[in-house]
C-alpha cells in the first residue's frame, strides 16, 4: 500500500509515454491543494482527483521512469476530513486531513518543450519530498506519544520538583499579599497603559475573557523547575447587573459545582465548613486527545476585604489520577505515582462590584510533568494550552452561572 492511488485512466502523452507512470507532485508541495472550492482548475491532460495519499515511513522515494518506489513501514493518510488521530496512531500510522484531497496528478509529456522544464522540477520536487517526509516522521513520532499517553515514561513527582513548585507559590503568594494589600488597581488589566487598559475594559463589558501567561522571576531570571512544568494563568470576567453576594452564592456552593461547571467538574461536595473556611471534593474531568480523570480535594479560605470587595485562595491538598474512571475496575493511582498530567494547584479569586456588575478574577499556578526532550518543541505548546483553556472556561462557565443564580433572585 505504499504507493499513490490515482486514476490511470487519465489521458497523457500517449502510451508510449516513458514516464507515463510518474506522478506530478509540484501541486501539492508548491501550488497548495488544488483549486479552491467554486474555481476552476487548469485545464491540461493532468486530472485532478478528491483522492487519498498513502506513504510509508520511513520511506525513500525515487523518482524513476517506472514511477514512485517506497519502502514499507507506519503509514501516513491524507484524506479530505477534518484532521484527527486513529486508533492505529497506536502502531505508528498518522491519518492527517487536506481539504479535497485533489492535487494529485498524473502528468504525462504532453509537448516536446516542456520536457526541460519537467525534468528541472523533478530535482526540486524530490527535495520538497524529502522535506514533507522528515515532517511527516516527526509528525509520526508525536502521534505514537499521544498514543501511548497513558504509558509512564517519566518518573514520579520527585522531591526537588515539588520543592521548587512551592518556593515559586510563596513568590506569587508574596504578590498577591502586596496587591491586596495596596487595595487598588486589583485586576490585572489595571497595570496596563491608558490605552490598552481603556481597550480590556470595554473588551471585558462586551462580554470577552482577558486572559494573560503569568511567570515570577526571581533576580530576573525565570524559576527553572527540572522535572516538571509550571503553568501560570490569569483571567477576568465582567458579570453586569450582578452584585457580589451572587458571585459568593455561586463559588461557594460548591455542592452544586458539577452542575455550574460541567463537564470539567464531574462530582462535587462540601466536605466540611467552619464559617468562610471550605474542605471540598472535585472530580475533574479533562478531555484533550485523551481523557483524565482527577479525584481532587481543596482547602479553600474566603476572605471580605470591604462592603464590595473580596477574595479567596484555595489549595489542592490531594489530587489522585483516576484509572478506568466510571468501570467497575476503577481505582485511584497513587498521587505523585501517575502520569503527571496535575500534580499540584494552588488559586487566587478576586471580586469587586462597580461599574453596574462584579469583575471576577482567577489566578491559577499549576504543576504537571515535563515533555521527554526530543518533541518538546512541537508538544511543549499544545501542553500548555490546556491550563488558559480550563480557565477561561471556567470564568465563561462561572458568568453563566451567576447570570442564572441572579435571575432567580
Amino acid at each position: 500500500m505504499a504507493t499513490l492511488y490515482y486514476n490511470q485512466s487519465t489521458p497523457s502523452s500517449g502510451s508510449a509515454d516513458p514516464l507515463r507512470r510518474s506522478i506530478e507532485m509540484r501541486t501539492l508541495f508548491s501550488d497548495g491543494l488544488g483549486a479552491a472550492r467554486g474555481q476552476r482548475l487548469r485545464k491540461g491532460s493532468c486530472a485532478s482527483y478528491p483522492t487519498r495519499l498513502f506513504f510509508s515511513l520511513p520511506a525513500i522515494l525515487q523518482a524513476t521512469t517506472q514511477g514512485w518506489r517506497a519502502s514499507t513501514g507506519p503509514c501516513l493518510y491524507l484524506h479530505g476530513h477534518p484532521p484527527c488521530i486513529l486508533k492505529s496512531a497506536v502502531c505508528g500510522d498518522i491519518f492527517i486531513s487536506c481539504s479535497e484531497m485533489n492535487a494529485l496528478r498524473m502528468a504525462g509529456l504532453v509537448k516536446p518543450r516542456g520536457f526541460a522544464r519537467q525534468v528541472k522540477a523533478t530535482n526540486s520536487m524530490a527535495w520538497r519530498v524529502m522535506v514533507f517526509l522528515l515532517v511527516a516522521l516527526a509528525l509520526n513520532q508525536v502521534s505514537r506519544c499521544v498514543a501511548r499517553a497513558g504509558e509512564p515514561a517519566l518518573p514520579k513527582l520527585k522531591a526537588e520538583t515539588q520543592a521548587v513548585f512551592e518556593h515559586y507559590v510563596e513568590l506569587a503568594e508574596a504578590r498577591n499579599e502586596g496587591e491586596l494589600k495596596r487595595g487598588t488597581d486589583l485586576l490585572w488589566v489595571d497595570g496596563l497603559p491608558e490605552e490598552q487598559r481603556a481597550e480590556a475594559y470595554a473588551a471585558l463589558k462586551r462580554g470577552e475573557v482577558k486572559m494573560r501567561k503569568l511567570e515570577i522571576l526571581e533576580n530576573a531570571k525565570s524559576v527553572r523547575c527540572p522535572g516538571g512544568m509550571i503553568h501560570h494563568w490569569t483571567g477576568v470576567v465582567f458579570l453586569p447587573g450582578a452584585k457580589l453576594a451572587d458571585v459568593l452564592g455561586v463559588l461557594e456552593n460548591y455542592d452544586r459545582h458539577s452542575a455550574y461547571y460541567s463537564p470539567d467538574v464531574e462530582r462535587s461536595k462540601i466536605e466540611s465548613r467552619e464559617g468562610d473556611h471550605f474542605r471540598v471534593f472535585l472530580r475533574f474531568r479533562r478531555h484533550k486527545v485523551i481523557t483524565v480523570v482527577l479525584n481532587t480535594e481543596h482547602e479553600v479560605q474566603y476572605f471580605h476585604d470591604a462592603p464590595r470587595k473580596a477574595h479567596s485562595r484555595s489549595s489542592a491538598v490531594r489530587i489522585a489520577e483516576v484509572e478506568n474512571a466510571g468501570k467497575r475496575d476503577e481505582r485511584e493511582k497513587t498521587p505523585g505515582d501517575d502520569d503527571g498530567f496535575l500534580w499540584r494547584m494552588e488559586t487566587w479569586w478576586r471580586m469587586e462590584e462597580k461599574d453596574g456588575g462584579v469583575y471576577v478574577q482567577s489566578e491559577v499556578a499549576s504543576l504537571t510533568r515535563d515533555i521527554p526532550k526530543g518533541l518538546g518543541w512541537m508538544i511543549r505548546p499544545f501542553v500548555t494550552d490546556i491550563p488558559k483553556e480550563s480557565l477561561t472556561f471556567t470564568l465563561e462557565a462561572t458568568r453563566k452561572a451567576v447570570e442564572a443564580h441572579h435571575a432567580d433572585r
